[in-house]
This record gives C-alpha cells, sequence and structure tokens, in this order.
C-alpha cells in the first residue's frame, strides 16, 4: 500500500487525513505554516472565543455536522441565535434593517419590502413584475447582470452586492451566478420568478438554526482532526510524476515517494507545483483568482459602549464604502461566545480591488475601524482589547466561465493517476463545502488502493 502525500492542513487537507486515517491508509500531511486550520484559527481573550477567520458554517450543508458526529463532538455544537438575527444595510449613510423574508436579495414578504426604504418604488414595483416571470435559460452571466435583470440595478446596489462581498470578498460584476448561486439559476430556468418559486418553498420555522459553529470555537475542531493526522510541517517546493507511477514530492529538506497526492492548498499554490508535470493543468489553476480580506476584533466594556446595537450587524455596499465592508455583533449572533459584562465586534476590510487596505499597519487598520463606527454607530468608547487578521489571497473567486474552466482542470487532474485536488477553489467555498471534498479526494484514493 502506497503513501498518500498531502499538501495543506486547512480543513479540506485536515478531513482527508481523518478519512485516510479511518481506512488504515498511511499518510503524511505537509503544512508549510506553524500551526493547523489554514483560515480557522480561534483564540481567546478573558472570556471572548475570538475567531481570526470564518465563525461558523452554514447548516443547510450537512457535510460538517456528519464530520462533527462522528468526531463525538455534537454535544460541543451551537446554534446561531436566528431570533434576534437582524441585518442592517447603510442607505445614504444611515443603517436600515434588511426586509424581513429576503432570501438574499429575493423578497419573499410583500409586506416588509415595501414598507423598507432600502430601494425606491421603482423598484418594488420591479420586483412586482418579476412575479410574471416565465422560464428561461441563459449562458452563464454575473451576479450583476443576473439580479439586474430580475430585480433592477437599485436590488444590485443595495442588496446582492453586500451581501454577496460579506460572503465572498468578490465583485458581482465578475462573480458567476452558475457557480456561485445555481439554485437560483435552476429556479430561473424552471419556474421563471425567483420571489414566487422562493414564496412557495420558504423554510417552516423551527427549522434549526441559519448557522452552527463549535462552543469553544472553530479552532476546536481543527485541534480534533489533527489527532487523526501524521503531520510534518514544511514546504512543498515540487511534485515530480514518475514514469512507473506514483510521485515524487520535493521539501526543502530532501524528497519522498508518494502513490498519491493529494493538493489541499490554494488553486495557485498547487499551479505552482504542477507546472512541471501538466503547464496546461497549471496555467488553469492560476486562471481562479482569489480575493484578500483583513479582519479587526475589538472588544469593550459593555457598560461604556456607546454606539448603536445594530442587531447581528451591518454591511456597507460598494456604492457607499469607504474601508469598512461589514461589522458583526459576535455576542447577538452568538450568546455563547461573549461573557456578560463584554461586547465584541469583527469589522471586515479588504475584497477584490481592495486588498492594499492589507498593507497598513495593525495601528492603521484598528483606527479605520474605530474611526467609520463612530461615523455609522456613533460609537466613541475606547476597546478594551483589539487584534488584527490579514487573510491575503485566502478566497477563492468564482468569475463568469468557472464550471467550463473547472471541468478543463478536472480533465486534467484526472489523467494523471494519483492526483487529487480539493479546497475552496473547485465547488465550494465554505467549511463543509471543503470538508466534502478533502474526504471525497480520500475516499477515492481508498478506492483504488482497496481494488484487487
Amino acid at each position: 500500500m502506497g503513501q498518500v502525500v498531502i499538501v495543506g492542513g486547512g480543513i479540506a487537507g485536515l478531513s482527508a487525513a481523518y478519512e485516510l486515517s479511518k481506512t488504515g491508509i498511511p499518510h503524511i500531511l505537509v503544512e508549510k505554516r506553524p500551526r493547523l486550520g489554514g483560515v480557522i484559527e480561534t483564540r481567546t481573550w478573558e472570556g471572548c472565543v475570538l475567531e481570526s477567520g470564518p465563525d461558523s458554517f452554514i447548516s443547510q450543508k450537512p457535510e460538517a455536522m456528519a464530520l462533527i458526529k462522528e468526531l463525538g463532538m455534537e454535544s460541543e455544537v451551537i446554534g446561531s441565535n436566528d431570533a434576534e438575527r437582524v441585518t442592517y444595510i447603510q442607505r445614504h449613510g444611515n443603517l436600515v434593517r434588511l426586509p424581513e423574508g429576503t432570501t438574499m436579495f429575493v423578497p419573499t414578504r410583500v409586506g416588509p419590502m415595501l414598507a423598507s426604504p432600502i430601494v425606491g418604488w421603482g423598484t418594488k414595483i420591479r420586483m412586482g413584475l418579476e412575479l410574471l416571470r416565465r422560464p428561461a435559460t441563459y449562458p452563464d452571466r454575473s451576479v450583476s447582470d443576473f439580479v439586474a435583470d430580475h430585480f433592477g440595478q437599485e436590488t444590485v446596489d443595495y442588496l446582492a452586492e453586500p451581501l454577496l462581498s460579506g460572503v465572498y470578498g468578490g465583485d458581482v460584476r465578475k462573480l458567476s451566478m452558475q457557480s456561485v448561486m445555481p439554485r437560483f439559476v435552476e429556479l430561473e430556468r424552471t419556474q421563471g420568478s425567483l420571489a414566487r418559486a422562493l414564496m412557495k418553498s420558504r423554510a417552516p420555522s423551527g427549522s434549526g438554526p441559519l448557522f452552527r459553529t463549535m462552543k469553544r470555537g472553530l479552532g476546536s475542531l481543527v485541534e480534533k482532526l489533527a489527532t487523526y493526522a501524521n503531520v510534518i510541517h514544511g514546504e512543498v517546493e515540487t511534485i515530480e510524476q514518475q514514469p512507473a507511477g506514483g510521485f515524487r514530492v520535493k521539501l526543502s529538506d530532501g524528497w519522498m515517494d508518494a502513490a498519491h497526492v493529494i493538493l489541499a492548498c490554494p488553486a495557485w499554490s498547487a499551479a505552482a507545483l504542477l507546472g512541471g508535470t501538466d503547464g496546461v493543468l497549471a496555467r488553469g489553476l492560476e486562471q481562479i483568482p482569489y480575493s484578500s480580506s483583513a479582519i479587526v476584533t475589538l472588544v469593550y466594556n459593555a457598560a461604556e459602549f456607546d454606539g448603536q446595537r445594530a442587531g447581528t450587524g451591518f454591511l456597507i455596499p460598494k456604492v457607499e464604502r469607504r474601508k469598512l465592508m461589514a461589522c458583526t455583533f459576535v455576542g447577538t449572533k452568538f450568546p455563547h461566545r461573549v461573557p456578560g459584562g463584554k461586547l465584541t465586534l469583527r469589522c471586515f476590510f479588504g475584497s477584490t480591488g481592495n486588498e492594499g487596505v492589507l498593507d497598513e499597519t495593525d495601528d492603521r487598520l484598528t483606527f479605520f475601524a474605530k474611526d467609520e463606527l463612530k461615523r455609522i454607530l456613533g460609537l466613541t468608547a475606547a476597546p478594551i482589547h483589539a487584534s488584527v487578521n490579514r487573510w491575503p489571497r485566502a478566497m477563492a473567486q468564482y468569475t463568469v466561465g468557472h464550471s467550463e474552466r473547472l471541468k478543463e482542470i478536472q480533465s486534467r487532474a484526472a489523467a494523471i493517476p494519483g492526483l487529487y485536488l480539493a479546497g475552496n477553489a473547485y465547488t465550494g467555498i465554505g467549511i463543509p463545502d471543503c470538508i466534502r471534498m478533502g474526504r471525497e479526494a480520500a475516499k477515492r484514493v481508498a478506492s483504488i488502493t482497496s481494488t484487487p
């Protein structure tokens, strides 16, 4: 039985290592950073659980919960406080509540949208006319073009753009609707009207929290998975395919042999490793762009907090944005994360076209956060703790044509026996998606090694 080398110790690589360990297949996971987890990192400060990267995973996708149950960690899962889940969007300098019943940018309740100042009456009429749309099929197009076609440009500017930027950190004029929100494309093809279709299929109350996370932070999931992984810390410099099958993997301190390689690293990193194996595949991987972001976390004494309380947080549309993209009130979203007497805010910067903000010093980023919170919330109190985390080239962008490019990438990779790709560059950016891809890659290895 040949050895498997996994490149990348994020959630995809760790999930692959876990799956291999279940079947007894020997593996080595190589991670160039001194810690595991990729963008998942949890820290604590005076009882506050502080996530340096993502703070949760979406409940609708089952792969994360399935893994957590297998690991015996189900009792450590907490859900988002959806009873108080209120999101605000800045419009003309003021925070406006996202109307109830809005699914992303699609209104599913007439009354709240009519009463909301989030869009004007012209757009509201356009939303009403959208109910009359008939089924149609279009080529892949941008999120911006798709939403504008259904609901008008104002819906793009004040609903789709801030909401999608909060998830992808990308440009809605470039993101592929087919790859980012395939369900909506399918509804357009089969139902015509998105609003009409979602009104019919609206989930009943009590269907579970929208988001879930770990009580002690997502880092606890990384720690558990790490116990199943055979890890070495170092940097893979290149991968060579062997004529007789398998690979040679070069690290800074020497070579190792591998029967299989799972590349659970960013696409741009995988491209650099595969240049000598398949130049066409490497160029395809290089074409997947990434966005960068920075998170400033501020902790306040609740008794001193003199700013507006804005539900679970607020988003700032690009048409009104200075530097701050969004802000989350951590204790409202997940009450278990913040002890009584304290209040934690997570402030988001960066995204496509604004990567330069990562070059600012920690002090400057903290200043930007405090300055914008003063302008938006009227907050003048000083934080009692501040931290800054940067994530350069961390979030893959599924731009228009992604699905076709992905077919070529998958075809080229499949032609190299023993090579597998996993991570947020391919078929989903969330934690459940990365878990799924990591485990699928390991299962493919297991299916081959178990074949007589």
